[in-house]
């Protein structure tokens, strides 16, 4: 039995339809306490100002929350000293409307958010642009697999093992820093943030049984 073995390669662009944004509180004080209350009471803040910013339809969750303690270290060596705790939690805004971004930004900022950890651009419906980076994938592999069969005057009689890679989707991330430098001088204007284009790749594998071809 005869095969030919080939590859398919596809790279698709899309538009990000939604949008990801870390957003985190960091507070210090003396005490392990003083810096959870006022880590709670600072995060209530950004809470409220980020649901009036995002409005109807955004989701906001914890992704993680901690406690720690500062130290001091000594030029002479022995234990490090407690000088007091940090306390930082970081939510995540799920936002499907993409004209809110900056004004989300600007709210966190303003209510007391002193990390955002990036922004990262997705799909709403991922699967949908990963099935048809794969179709094309999978044609281009048949298309390159008839062009080789026919130079060689051979003829495909049947499609033996496909493999597949699953599609990547490669997000757009853009960090607090190139959002604000962004921004400018201009403290009333929103704080200004492009989606980009996200790329979505994928690839087949294909093997096929060949025979003679037509003389």
């Amino acid at each position: 039995m005869s095969s030919i073995r080939v590859t398919g390669d596809a790279r698709i662009s899309a538009q990000p339809d939604r949008v990801q944004i870390d957003l985190g509180v960091q507070t210090q004080a003396p005490l392990s306490q003083e810096a959870a209350s006022a880590n709670a009471r600072q995060l209530e803040a950004v809470l409220a100002a980020v649901r009036k910013a995002a409005g109807p339809g955004a989701q906001l969750k914890t992704v993680s929350y901690s406690l720690s303690p500062n130290y001091q270290y000594h030029p002479g060596g022995g234990e490090p000293t407690i000088t007091g705790y940090t306390a930082l939690n970081v939510l995540q805004l799920t936002l499907d409307d993409l004209t809110r971004v900056g004004d989300c930004l600007d709210a966190a900022t303003r209510a007391g958010a002193n990390r955002v950890q990036g922004i990262q651009w997705t799909l709403r419906d991922q699967d949908a642009v990963r099935a048809q980076a794969l179709r094309e994938a999978a044609t281009r592999a048949h298309a390159e697999a008839e062009v080789l069969a026919q130079a060689l005057n051979l003829r495909i009689l049947r499609v033996l093992t496909v493999e597949e890679s699953s599609p990547q989707i490669l997000p757009v991330r853009v960090h607090l820093g190139v959002a604000r430098a962004a921004a400018g001088a201009a403290a009333e204007a929103s704080t200004p943030v492009e989606a980009g284009t996200l790329e979505v790749s994928a690839n087949v594998v294909l093997t096929v049984e060949v025979g003679p071809g037509a003389h």
